[in-house]
């Protein structure tokens, strides 16, 4: 049985990581292109749009570019959400209190 001297010592250190899991991954990008590289989309882990690149010809088409973007920014979602996901599940492994 663990003492609550220990338990709050490992409920703290569970706490950082648990943390450090919510900041991995702000300064990674990911890159996303539709539409054969018509519309380019790049996010940071926290899921902000910092780049967006359209080619010229979708200027005129109002419609597919609306398509694209949105199609572009929630795949950039999507992969930012899974390697947050990837790397909890990998961190979480290592959390074994009673190695």
């Amino acid at each position: 049985m663990l003492d609550p001297k220990m338990l709050e010592t490992l409920m703290g250190s569970i706490e950082e990581q648990l943390e450090g899991f919510k900041n991995e991954g702000k300064d990674k990008i990911f890159s996303v292109k539709s539409g054969g590289g018509l519309v380019e989309v790049k996010i940071n882990g926290s899921g902000e749009v910092i780049d967006l690149i359209i080619d010229d010809e979708l200027l005129e088409d109002k419609s597919s570019l609306q398509v694209l973007l949105i199609s572009a920014i929630n795949e950039a979602n999507k992969e930012a959400d899974n390697f947050k996901k990837e790397s909890a599940m990998t961190k979480m492994k290592d959390l074994n209190p009673f190695k």
